[in-house]
């Protein structure tokens, strides 16, 4: 059986290299082992958002906001799915406390510009 550290490193490899899909499957595995480390949702996020599943994506980076609420970057991919799902007025809150964290990240500001628009013409 593969260690925790194992099924996260393979998951991320498979990131890195941009197999977003095959990297869901250690990284969950990861994750059901050790499900308070954020290091493994945060990258378990990752993968779910670039294979294009938003839901999930947001409920690990929701969970990764919920444990450490100063993640800016857990924030910002939060706010992002959200966006994707359509689900704008959910996606100002999370995106305006990213780019207050971090006011300098040019991203950041166009997303939640993004979303407060969209929001506002929903």
């Amino acid at each position: 059986m593969d260690s925790v550290y194992e099924l996260y490193r393979r998951g991320c490899d498979l990131l890195d290299h941009g197999d977003h899909s095959a990297a869901i499957v250690p990284l969950t595995r990861a994750r059901e082992l050790e499900p308070t480390k954020t290091s493994i949702r945060e990258a378990l996020g990752r993968a779910l958002f670039h294979a294009q599943r938003y839901e999930r994506a947001a409920e690990e980076f929701q969970a990764v906001a919920a444990a450490a609420p100063t993640n800016d970057y857990a924030l910002f991919c939060l706010g992002r799915s959200m966006q994707l799902l359509g689900r704008h007025r959910e996606a100002c809150h999370p995106l305006a406390v990213a780019c207050s964290m971090c006011p300098t990240r040019a991203d950041y500001r166009l997303y939640r510009d993004r979303a407060r628009r969209d929001a506002a013409s929903s």
